[in-house]
């Protein structure tokens, strides 16, 4: 899985997530958008990580989140945060995303634990949004990657979704 994230701080992206479950200022997180699905797929370009997370009942939000990462050497750029000039983007979780998160996969990145989308999730997340990028890639998950079509026809009913072509 490594190479696939050549060039990116990954490691210490999920690091830093780490440390804001840590210090109580997230409930929990996983890694969604393009870089989930590179973790299924053969790679492609993206140009940011995207962090969703569930906020704990305590917190004090973004303004709390790009404090703490700023105070450890992250950069703020418009929307993004950046490490090591890479932009991650932090994203509150809610219905569909906060399942994702509840039901994402945990990985170890180069001994860094962490938590990915599961396919099935970032599939419907993709058609929630429906861009032309997001229909390439439920194309590419569905081609590249085994996914339990019950769960993800679960998920699609549950949410009132339709993949395109459907």
């Amino acid at each position: 899985m490594a190479e696939e994230y050549a060039g990116i701080p990954l490691a210490d992206v999920l690091r830093a997530a780490n440390e804001l479950v840590s210090a109580g200022l997230i409930k929990d997180y996983a890694l969604g958008g393009a870089l989930a699905a590179i973790y299924y797929t053969e790679p492609f370009t993206t140009y940011d990580a995207d962090i969703i997370f569930v906020a704990t009942d305590t917190t004090a939000g973004m303004p709390a989140i790009y404090s703490h990462l700023q105070s450890k050497g992250w950069r703020v750029e418009r929307e993004h945060l950046l490490i090591k000039d890479f932009p991650v983007q932090f994203l509150a979780a809610s219905g569909l995303t906060e399942e994702a998160v509840r039901e994402a996969k945990a990985i170890q990145f180069e001994g860094v634990p962490a938590k990915v989308f599961r396919p099935e999730y970032i599939i419907a997340i993709a058609a929630n949004v429906g861009r032309h990028k997001d229909f390439a890639r439920i194309e590419q998950l569905m081609s590249q990657t085994k996914i339990d079509n019950a769960w993800l026809d679960d998920i699609l009913r549950r949410y009132n979704l339709k993949l395109p072509n459907k």
